[in-house]
């Protein structure tokens, strides 16, 4: 994933530090929402995602916990433009 852009590259640091993933992917959908209603007025790039994370972190933790999870960890990227997440988390016994 080295050619990711700045506001991925970032999601991808914290998201390793905080849940040590053993598997993750992030896709950037922004082209696909480019006149999307929802996205009032954001400028740019990087602003929906669909991100798939495996780690056993997601241990003992319902669907909406998991979800919760990962927007409190990327807050600070919801505060600066990120719009949408479609979030696919499991933990590996799950796959």
């Amino acid at each position: 994933m080295s050619d990711l852009k700045e506001r991925a590259a970032r999601m991808k640091a914290a998201l390793d530090v905080a849940l040590q993933p053993v598997e993750m992917t992030i896709r950037d959908d922004s082209k696909r929402h480019a006149h999307h209603a929802g996205r009032n007025g954001i400028e740019g790039d990087e602003t929906h995602f669909t991100m798939t994370i495996v780690s056993e972190r997601f241990g003992g933790m319902n669907r909406v916990a998991r979800h919760r999870l990962v927007n409190e960890l990327l807050k600070p990227e919801f505060e600066t433009g990120l719009h949408a997440l479609s979030l696919k988390l499991f933990t590996p016994a799950e796959l």
